[in-house]
């Protein structure tokens, strides 16, 4: 099933469920190297007149090398026969597993040969704007967030929202 375009304000789903309850992919490389893991945190909003996903990965997964080296990845939600495949990445490294071979996902690429996956409903497609690796010292609500951490932060991106594509 073909995809189309839409503007990032015309997303009609809730965030908050999206990355919050159905997860989401996270999906960087080319065709001929990709990687993608399992995300639960995150956020959508707008920064610097953009509009923007908020991303958070810790340095030591190996989806970081991907995120490191392109510019651009790309944001899959699926619906919730999916459950398993995003089970799957979010507890095996790609290190050690071929994730589209053992979940059956199908990789496709932007023009700008960013990966995403045919199977999902909504793709955002992001651009990298910037990005901070988050410290114990910049935590403000010490107990409430320390529980989430053992000195094993993430690294935050900031990016543009450059395309969002729905099944039609």
């Amino acid at each position: 099933m073909p995809f189309i375009e839409i503007k990032p304000e015309e997303i009609v789903e809730n965030p908050f469920k999206l990355i919050g309850k159905d997860w989401a992919l996270v999906t960087a490389g080319n065709d001929e190297k990709l990687n993608t893991m399992t995300i639960s945190w995150g956020g959508v909003g707008i920064m610097w007149g953009k509009p923007v996903a908020f991303t958070f990965i810790r340095p030591q997964r190996y989806t970081m090398e991907f995120m490191q080296r392109e510019d651009c990845y790309t944001m899959s939600f699926f619906d919730e026969k999916y459950r398993s495949a995003l089970n799957f990445c979010g507890t095996k490294s790609g290190r050690d597993y071929d994730k589209v071979k053992e979940t059956g996902l199908t990789p496709v690429f932007t023009a700008d040969d960013t990966p995403y996956f045919e199977e999902a409903k909504l793709v955002l497609v992001c651009k990298k704007m910037y990005a901070q690796d988050l410290n114990a010292e910049s935590v403000i609500l010490k107990p409430d967030v320390e529980k989430w951490y053992n000195n094993d932060y993430h690294t935050m991106f900031v990016s543009e929202i450059t395309n969002v594509l729905i099944k039609e």
